[in-house]
């Protein structure tokens, strides 16, 4: 499965898109997020130093049709509600790509994280562009789960390392330490350690940005 990170510029005509570029100083995090047939509701963070004129704007604004302050303290505020224009919502409901939850949104625009099929991925892009957003993309990997990196063995050791503070600055352990809690040769536990650091490592570097995969998913989107 493919993870991406998109930029989303947020429509004019949207709610979101009016007061967050109205109160740019303002930081919007989406942390749960339902479509309805024709609403959405939705439960967000506030923060900033006016969140009182924020909701004040919120409450105001006609696509705004419930609004229940679920959390107050000073510079924050968690509210609950039901908007006509969950555009971000009908767009990850009609292609089948979830979105990830915190949606960070600043001064009109969206840093989305997805996890998918790049068949799913394709038709997210075409929906966003279906309901009138433009955006970009940040990065896209391959995203595999801790047990396809590691063997169980590689695993055990590499765990065991880290709590035994073999890691740790100073080293708390050594290998011959390592290797007598683990009840193994000291060679093995070196080579299997060894192995499973090579995974890690590669697979840290290879998940880091460049722009020419960036690129070439960009590309592929565009010509969906």
């Amino acid at each position: 499965m493919a993870h991406a990170t998109l930029s989303v510029t947020l429509p004019r005509r949207v709610w979101i898109a009016q007061i967050s570029r109205d109160h740019p100083e303002a930081t919007f995090r989406v942390l749960a997020g339902v479509p309805g047939k024709e609403t959405g509701f939705a439960l967000v963070n506030i923060t900033g130093p006016d969140v009182e004129s924020v909701a004040e704007s919120m409450a105001g604004h006609d696509q705004i049709t419930e609004l229940t302050p679920a959390q107050v303290s000073e510079g924050e505020l968690t509210v609950h509600f039901e908007t006509t224009a969950p555009l971000l919502l009908f767009s990850s409901k009609e292609s089948g790509m979830p979105l990830e939850p915190p949606i960070v949104i600043r001064d009109g625009e969206a840093e989305v994280d997805v996890t998918g099929s790049r068949t799913r991925l394709s038709e997210l892009a075409d929906q966003l562009e279906a309901f009138g957003f433009t955006y970009r993309v940040e990065h896209v990997r391959e995203r595999l789960h801790d047990s396809q990196l590691l063997s169980e063995r590689q695993r055990e050791v590499l765990v065991a390392a880290v709590e035994e503070g073999y890691y740790d600055t100073p080293r708390c352990c050594t290998l011959t330490e390592l290797a007598e809690r683990l009840d193994i040769a000291k060679s093995t536990c070196s080579e299997t350690l060894h192995r499973a650091e090579e995974t890690v490592i590669k697979r840290f570097v290879a998940d880091l940005p460049t722009e020419d995969e960036d690129g070439e998913l960009a590309a592929a989107l565009a010509e969906s």
